[in-house]
C-alpha cells in the first residue's frame, strides 16, 4: 500500500509545472509614496529576470489595499496622463522598472492607517500562475526614490 502511496505521489509530481524551480525572478527597491487624505498610492520597485523567458506581469495585491492596479504614467503634447495597463512584459535576461513618470502600481482604499516608514506587503502575480511577494517601505509624499 505505502509502495502504491509512493508510486502515485511521483506520477503526480512528474505531472505538475517545473517552473518553481526554474523561476529566476526578483524584486529590489520596493517603495510606495503615501499621499494624504486617503488618495491612491503610488507603488514602484524594480523586477529582474535572470531566466530565459519573457515573463507577463499581469496584477498585484496587498493586504493593506482593498485594490491594486497596474498603471502606466505618459505625457503627450504636453500634458500628463496615467492609464490601466492589463500586463507589462518583463524581458528574458532583463529589467523592468517601476518608477515616478512610468509604470507603477496605483494603491487605492487603505484597509488601515498606514505610516511613513513602516512596511506592507505587495504580491505580485504573473501569467503563468507564478507569484512573488515584498515587503515595500512606505515613503512621504514627496519621495522620489527608494
Amino acid at each position: 500500500m505505502y509502495r502504491l502511496l509512493m508510486l502515485g505521489l511521483l506520477a503526480l509530481s512528474c505531472s505538475l509545472p517545473l517552473h518553481a524551480a526554474d523561476y529566476q525572478l526578483d524584486l529590489s527597491g520596493g517603495w510606495i509614496r503615501l499621499l494624504p487624505a486617503h488618495l491612491p498610492a503610488g507603488g514602484y520597485f524594480t523586477l529582474h529576470n535572470r531566466s530565459d523567458e519573457s515573463l507577463k506581469l499581469t496584477g498585484a495585491t496587498s493586504p493593506a489595499y482593498g485594490n491594486v492596479m497596474l498603471h502606466h504614467s505618459m505625457e503627450s503634447s504636453g500634458q500628463s496622463h496615467m492609464m490601466h495597463v492589463d500586463s507589462v512584459t518583463v524581458p528574458a535576461h532583463g529589467t523592468l522598472s517601476f518608477a515616478p513618470g512610468g509604470y507603477h502600481l496605483m494603491l487605492m482604499q487603505p484597509k488601515a492607517p498606514l505610516k511613513v516608514g513602516g512596511k506592507v506587503d505587495v504580491t505580485l502575480s504573473f501569467s503563468d500562475g507564478e507569484k512573488l511577494t515584498a515587503p515595500f517601505t512606505l515613503k512621504p509624499a514627496g519621495a522620489s526614490g527608494p
